[in-house]
């Protein structure tokens, strides 16, 4: 029978274990988490979590994970580089599933990529050539591994392994033959298509997952498959496949994500600066950590279910702090610690709150040129010569300023810190290679108005 989590906590040091209390410990990304374990169901954790949108069998499925330790599996395609943020839904309910015992399996579509899912959308995807398909594979498998650390007890499949080797006639006699037409078209991902139009290619998509599902079935065992809310026409298209080679009795199972909506309706994930990716070459550990310190009071007790592995008690005690001291935003701090601590590390959430502590207090002149990369990657930047010069030229160059007199106006008000000084003389010569490195200069005009200069290398 598969262990239930009770209280997990991360842990970096030894400790003294009780007779009254069953610790388990596993590694992520080579932190060590501390678990507290008790007969708590996943279905039961997942739906006190609001985790859970639709399932095809909610009581077999919660008998089963009663009884035995199952697999499972989630993909996702290689349409980019990178994951973002809305990946991490399904991926921390497969975390949440390794931690109770059970074995998941990440899908990295290396086929199904080179087609393109129509699920959630209006139009044909622009299909990317092999090359680039494979070179976005190598690069999500290693995020996940990265993610979910190599100790972990979660394998990796790739499904054109297995979709690659299957010939046209063999396509069309052992599956085609088993699909209704009449049935493909009633599903959702099909259906919205009609009016404007879908291409064969994409309209097999369903075919192909579903010989996914039944691949993993035969080869591993895996008797559940989980996807967002916009993947349950290709997960029951799967099962119906499944029980028509294997039989109608045979236990396999179907489980979608809601669709995660802030408070104001729009979609989650997205701002005005892009996607939040995974990666800190796309978005560095600072913004990341800055983008789940700003989320809304009314979505942070939703995303702390979602996103980390606080128990019950702790996360009812933050909602209280939500109602009671909402101007500490104590649930915000503790969402963002958390979840940059497993995307990214320890390290990097570090270094994350030094960057927050010194730009909180304005004093700038703390941060390493790495630093100062992380934080102000996204604030307008402009591009400046080594060599000394007049602050009010400077500033009119690099259109902080509109002209020298706003400059020199603005300057004498003390309304311009250069590199965390306060600049109050128009004859002051800014010098770039004083400080970080010689590669940046910052200024600030006002109080929240910053941009980065970025020093022309010789």
């Amino acid at each position: 029978m598969p262990a239930r989590i009770k209280k997990l906590a991360w842990d970096e040091t030894d400790a003294m274990l009780t007779p009254f209390t069953w610790l388990a410990y596993v590694y992520v990304r080579n932190q060590r988490i501390h678990l507290e374990v008790e007969d708590m169901n996943i279905i039961d954790e997942l739906t006190w979590r609001g985790a859970i949108n639709q399932q095809t069998d909610a009581e077999g499925l919660k008998e089963l994970t009663e009884n035995k330790s199952i697999s499972l599996y989630c993909g996702v395609d290689p349409t980019g580089d990178s994951m973002h943020i809305g990946h991490l839904i399904p991926f921390m309910m497969m975390k949440r599933f390794e931690l109770a015992g059970h074995h998941p399996y990440i899908l990295i579509g290396g086929a199904t990529g080179s087609i393109g899912d129509p699920s959630g959308r209006k139009s044909e995807r622009q299909l990317q050539t092999m090359e680039t398909v494979q070179a976005n594979v190598k690069s999500l498998t290693q995020q996940m591994q990265k993610l979910f650390g190599g100790s972990s007890n979660i394998s990796f499949v790739n499904n054109y392994d297995w979709l690659s080797k299957i010939s046209l006639l063999d396509f069309l006699r052992d599956y085609g033959k088993l699909v209704n037409i009449n049935t493909m078209l009633a599903k959702d991902i099909v259906a919205s298509r009609l009016d404007v139009g879908i291409s064969f290619t994409e309209f097999t998509y369903q075919i192909l997952q579903s010989v996914d599902f039944l691949t993993l079935h035969h080869e591993h065992g895996i008797q559940l498959q989980i996807g967002g809310a916009d993947q349950w026409g290709n997960i029951t298209s799967g099962i119906d496949l499944i029980h028509k080679i294997d039989g109608a009795d045979e236990q396999v199972y179907g489980l979608t994500i809601p669709l995660m909506l802030k408070a104001d309706g729009t979609k989650f994930g997205k701002t005005a600066g892009g996607a939040i990716w995974l990666v800190a070459k796309k978005t560095s550990p600072y913004e990341f950590y800055q983008f789940w310190l700003n989320q809304d009071d009314r979505d942070v007790v939703k995303y702390l279910k979602y996103f980390t592995f606080l128990d019950q008690a702790e996360i009812a005690d933050l909602e209280q702090t939500v109602e009671k001291e909402p101007e500490k935003r104590l649930a915000q701090t503790r969402l963002a610690e958390e979840v940059t601590r497993f995307v990214h590390g320890q390290e990097a959430l570090d270094t994350a709150q030094k960057i927050t502590a010194i730009l909180f207090s304005g004093n700038v002149k703390e941060l390493s040129a790495a630093e100062v990369q992380d934080a102000f990657g996204k604030a307008p930047s402009v591009s400046v010569t080594s060599d000394p010069q007049n602050v009010v030229d400077l500033l009119v160059e690099t259109k902080v300023e509109p002209s020298k007199r706003q400059a020199r106006e603005d300057v004498t008000n003390g309304a311009i810190t250069i590199n965390g000084d306060r600049i109050s003389d128009t004859a002051f010569e800014v010098d770039p290679s004083t400080q970080f490195d010689g590669q940046f200069v910052i200024i600030r005009r006002g109080k929240k108005n910053y941009f980065l200069a970025k020093v022309q290398q010789q």
